[in-house]
């Protein structure tokens, strides 16, 4: 494989890890960022106050994961990325659901340089590949009030 046949399947694998695809919309006030691990996800809304900070999306498409679970995973994570920076201590994920890719190809031309033979050895390959895709809203939850414990008096 000839070094400009290296670089174009780097190029190619570039491009695809760069189609990391995750939307924030503010819908309220931002606070400070955390770390992505104090976000916490409901599936319904909390009982206790909580206010509003963002609508968000996020996809799996870009990652290598392969299993369901997998790409799923890497949905959360983006979410909760987005979350926390936002400064948003939880995530009222809607859902998460198969999203349908495009079409990605890829192709390696063998040459013989020594020869400047008009023929080569090539192949090619194609898939379509299908991502996982969520949304929520961000919020912020209030901390539980702790009332003074009256047994110490």
């Amino acid at each position: 494989m000839t070094s400009a046949s290296c670089l174009r399947a780097v190029a190619v694998i570039a491009i695809l890890a760069g189609c990391a695809s995750s939307q924030a919309v503010l819908v309220g006030r931002a606070r400070p960022a955390i770390s992505p691990d104090q976000v916490r996800i409901y599936l319904r809304p909390p009982e206790t106050p909580y206010e509003q900070i963002a609508n968000l999306a996020a996809s799996s498409r870009g990652s290598f994961a392969i299993s369901a679970a997998g790409k799923m995973d890497k949905v959360v994570e983006r979410l909760r990325q987005q979350a926390a920076k936002l400064g948003a201590n939880g995530i009222l994920l809607h859902g998460v659901a198969d999203q349908a890719g495009s079409p990605v190809g890829a192709a390696v031309d063998v040459e013989n340089e020594s020869t400047h033979s008009p023929y080569g050895l090539g192949f090619s390959a194609w898939a379509f590949f299908y991502s996982k895709a969520g949304d929520g809203v961000a919020i912020y939850v209030e901390p539980p009030k702790t009332s003074p414990d009256k047994s110490a008096h």
